[in-house]
C-alpha cells in the first residue's frame, strides 16, 4: 500500500488504469460480470471475448502501466498481490462449487487471470515472459473449451452436470478433444499453459519473501483447477449415460479440425516454449 507522504499523481493514474484494465480482465473483485456473461453468451462470443478481447486489458497494463508507472507498480504491488490471491483462491473455490459446465469454464477463465497477474507482479523479465505465454495459452485453451461446450449444448440442450454423463460412449471424438482441452487448462506438461505457469512461479520466487504466500496459493490453485476440470470431464463424459443421449451424433469433421487448430499450437509451444519466449522478450518494453 502507499506510504503516507509519498503519494504522487502518477500513483492515482496507475490505480485508475489497474481498475479499468482489471475490470476488463476480470481481476478480483471486479470479476463478477464475467462468468455469467460467458455462460449466457453464444459459444463464438464467449470464445472471442475470453480468448482475445480479455487480453487487451493485460496488453494495456504491460504496454502502458508497466513502462510508464514502474514506481507506482512497486508502491502498490502488495495490493495487487492481495487481489491475485483473491483471483486464485476465492474464485477457485467458487469454480469448484459450480453445477454447470459453462459456468465452470467461465469461472475457470477468471481464476487463471490470477496467474497472469502474478507474473506481472513479479516485476522481472522471467515473470512477465510467463504472463505473456499464459496469455497466449489461456486464449487458445479457453476458446477450445468454450467451442466444445457449445457443441455439447447444441446436441443435448443442457450443460447441467446432473443431466449429463457417459457422453464419451456416443461422442468419443468430442470426449477426446475435451480431454485435451481439460489437460491444457490444468497445465499438464506438454502444453503451453504449463510452460507459462512455470515461468510465472520462477519469476515470482525471484521477487523476494513477499511472494512466498502468493506462490503457495498459486501452487494450491493448480490443485484446485485439476479438481474442478477433471470433475467437469467426469461428469460430462464418463459414468452412466441417460437413455435419451443414445442417439447423439459425434462432433463434425469441420468442428473437429477447428478445435485441433487451437490445440496444436498449445502443444508446439508446450514442447518448445523458447519459440514464443524469444518473440515475447524482444517485444517487452524497455
Amino acid at each position: 500500500m502507499a506510504i503516507a507522504g509519498t503519494f504522487h499523481p502518477s500513483s492515482l493514474i496507475y490505480l485508475i488504469l489497474l481498475v479499468g484494465f482489471g475490470s476488463l480482465v476480470s481481476l478480483f473483485p471486479f470479476h463478477s460480470w464475467a462468468p455469467p456473461a460467458y455462460a449466457c453468451a453464444p459459444a463464438p462470443t464467449a470464445m472471442m471475448h475470453a480468448g482475445v478481447l480479455k487480453k487487451f486489458g493485460l496488453y494495456g497494463l504491460i504496454r502502458i502501466a508497466l513502462p510508464l508507472f514502474p514506481d507506482a507498480m512497486h508502491q502498490f504491488n502488495g495490493l495487487l498481490l492481495l487481489l491475485v490471491i483473491g483471483n486464485i483462491l476465492y474464485i477457485g473455490y467458487a469454480t469448484v462449487a459450480q453445477k454447470r459446465l459453462d459456468w465452470t469454464i467461465g469461472y475457470s477463465s477468471v481464476m487463471h487471470m490470477g496467474y497472469i497477474f502474478l507474473g506481472l507482479a513479479s516485476l522481472n523479465v522471467i515473470g512477465v515472459n510467463g504472463a505473456m505465454i499464459l496469455m497466449f495459452a489461456h486464449g487458445l485453451s479457453v476458446a477450445a473449451a468454450f467451442a466444445l461446450c457449445g457443441e455439447i449444448r447444441r446436441r443435448t440442450g443442457t450443460l447441467d452436470y446432473s443431466e449429463l454423463g457417459g457422453l464419451a460412449k456416443v461422442t468419443p471424438v468430442l470426449g477426446l478433444l475435451f480431454g485435451f482441452a481439460v489437460m491444457a487448462s490444468v497445465g499438464l506438461p506438454g502444453f503451453a499453459n504449463f510452460a507459462g505457469e512455470i515461468l510465472v512461479f520462477f519469476g515470482a520466487t525471484s521477487y523476494g519473501p513477499a511472494m512466498i504466500l502468493p506462490v503457495i496459493v498459486g501452487v494450491w490453485g493448480v490443485v484446485i483447477s485439476a479438481i474442478y476440470m477433471l470433475r467437469a470431464y467426469r461428469s460430462t463424459f464418463w459414468g452412466p449415460m441417460i437413455a435419451r443421449w443414445e442417439s447423439l451424433t459425434d462432433i463434425t469433421p469441420t468442428a473437429t479440425w477447428s478445435v485441433i487448430l487451437l490445440l496444436v499450437p498449445l502443444m508446439i509451444v508446450g514442447f518448445y516454449p523458447q519459440l514464443l519466449v524469444k518473440m515475447v522478450t524482444t517485444a517487452l518494453p524497455r
